[in-house]
């Protein structure tokens, strides 16, 4: 089981930081989607660092945790329209 969890980990934290690699934010700073976008990613990023904290202190379950929410949070954002992605990614739930 713990081996599972940490490949799991692993997994996610890969995927989560080629995702936010890919998605840039395409509507204008100055309006207020701007600005959720911005927060959207700010916020996707933090999530990133909080997991790659809880690995460093041996806590896998609240790492996953952190990039699967993370990672929820961009995506949405991408559903939303916010930001674009390249047309062949497999990364984000586009439909």
């Amino acid at each position: 089981m713990t081996a599972d969890l940490i490949e799991k980990t692993d997994r996610y934290e890969r995927m989560f930081a080629d995702a936010l690699e890919e998605a840039d934010i395409v509507v204008p700073a100055a309006t207020p989607l701007g600005e959720a976008a911005a927060e959207i990613r700010e916020m996707a990023l933090s999530y990133l660092e909080d997991g790659r904290h809880f690995r460093e202190n041996d806590d896998p379950v609240n790492a996953l945790a952190a990039f699967s929410y993370g990672y929820g949070w961009l995506d949405a954002g991408v559903r939303m329209g916010l930001f674009e992605i390249p047309e062949e990614t497999h990364l984000f739930t586009t439909e």
